[in-house]
């Protein structure tokens, strides 16, 4: 879901399931206690309101056995319909800010069966779960777990077996963090998955989780997902952008960056309609240096989340589209009679030969040479979001 949500639960992620008697030739989508799991193309039939009641009461002894409810951040919500929601709410939950009242009025609509818990927002993520569509853009996602005795304890998974499968496996992505020496695989919480490997290839994945080295594998599961597909991000004119949004904005830069404490840069992006601040945050490490390297006059598009205040986009992408040319000064002058260097008179006010008095306007010029080029860059793996989508799938659905 939107990413830039102040009171998102940790991930703001959701899953769904669907659930039935499948048909047509199934697929090995996952193992756990020995049992292989599969899905099928097509459902034999749909569930009825009295095999939805079922499900729930299955679902409810589930979560609230595993939830971690005493979490401050914790809202979980479960939703059971045979009626899939429009397409509209999960767009909705994954650009902008959906209030729960809305839901209601369509799980209502769709007579589901459903329940939160606490301030019951886990019911909007569950809904637009449900209401993503697989015609667009999507990714996968092989997600092994940790025998029980394991959660909470520190997790061995190799660094050198996740380089090496990421040099092996071509379709996966946001694996390994060479700049930052960053295993991108390894969840930071303490929660039961052992490692996660994205790409875009539902067999190579099953290939790559076997070049691993780590502990013990409970189980895994392979996912449909929206990782890496941009679903957040919304083209905006300046005047257009809200808090909270994820934007893809084109303009000028007005301001040159500049560097604050902690390690943050800023600069100041202005269009026809109006300027406001970009940054790149101290976690977004070698990146960093890109932005430094701009200049007033540069021409780019920016893709990031909103900040509410002050209202700042946090890049997550840059698109240098145009650089401007600077011209600086290599040497004063020189007097033709005298044959030395002039002196400046002051800031733009020429120059003058201090032995005979000749003046002269014309300092000796030539083009620097950027430092940068046009094309996109990215933030590294280590400071990417999940949604982001990473240089290496821009053939997918591109902007």
């Amino acid at each position: 879901m939107n990413p830039n949500i102040p009171w998102k639960t940790r991930g703001n992620g959701a899953i769904s399931i669907q659930v039935g008697r499948g048909i047509g030739k199934k697929q090995k989508i996952g193992k756990l206690n020995e049992k292989t799991l599969f899905s099928y193309p097509k459902k034999a039939k749909d569930y009825t309101s009295s095999d939805c009641k079922i499900i729930k009461k299955i679902v409810t002894n589930i979560l609230e056995k595993n939830a971690k409810i005493e979490d401050n951040k914790t809202n979980p919500g479960f939703v059971i319909t045979s009626r899939k929601p429009k397409k509209e709410n999960y767009t909705k939950a994954v650009q902008k800010i959906v209030k729960i009242h809305e839901i209601e009025e369509v799980l209502k609509e769709l007579k589901a069966e459903y329940k939160g818990y606490k301030n019951r927002r886990g019911l909007i993520g569950a809904t637009s779960g449900i209401a993503w569509c697989e015609s667009q853009d999507k990714s996968y996602e092989i997600i092994t777990y940790r025998k029980e005795n394991k959660w909470g304890t520190k997790r061995f998974v190799e660094d050198e077996s996740a380089i090496h499968m990421d040099k092996q496996s071509k379709t996966t992505f946001d694996n390994y963090d060479y700049e930052n020496k960053h295993n991108r695989l390894v969840p930071s919480s303490p929660c039961p998955v052992l490692f996660g490997i994205r790409g875009d290839n539902f067999e190579e994945l099953k290939k790559a989780m076997s070049m691993i080295i780590s502990e013990p594998i409970h189980g895994w599961l392979i996912f449909k997902t929206n990782q890496g597909t941009d679903d957040h991000i919304q083209r905006k004119k300046i005047s257009e952008i809200q808090p909270y949004n994820s934007v893809l904005v084109k303009g000028e830069i007005s301001q040159n960056p500049k560097n604050i404490r902690g390690g943050h840069v800023f600069f100041q992006l202005k269009d026809e309609t109006g300027s406001i601040d970009c940054a790149a945050y101290e976690p977004t490490k070698e990146f960093r240096r890109i932005i430094r390297e701009l200049v007033v006059g540069d021409i780019v598009e920016v893709y990031g989340g909103v900040r509410k205040k002050p209202l700042t986009v946090n890049l997550e992408k840059i698109n240098i589209k145009n650089l401007v040319e600077i011209i600086e000064k290599t040497e004063n002058p020189i007097c033709p009679k005298c044959k030395k260097h002039m002196k400046s008179k002051g800031k733009n006010q020429g120059f003058k030969c201090k032995i005979c008095g000749k003046t002269s306007d014309k300092a000796t010029l030539k083009k620097k040479k950027r430092k940068i080029k046009t094309g996109l860059y990215e933030v590294p793996i280590c400071a990417r979001r999940h949604l982001s989508k990473p240089l290496k799938r821009l053939h997918h659905k591109p902007f």
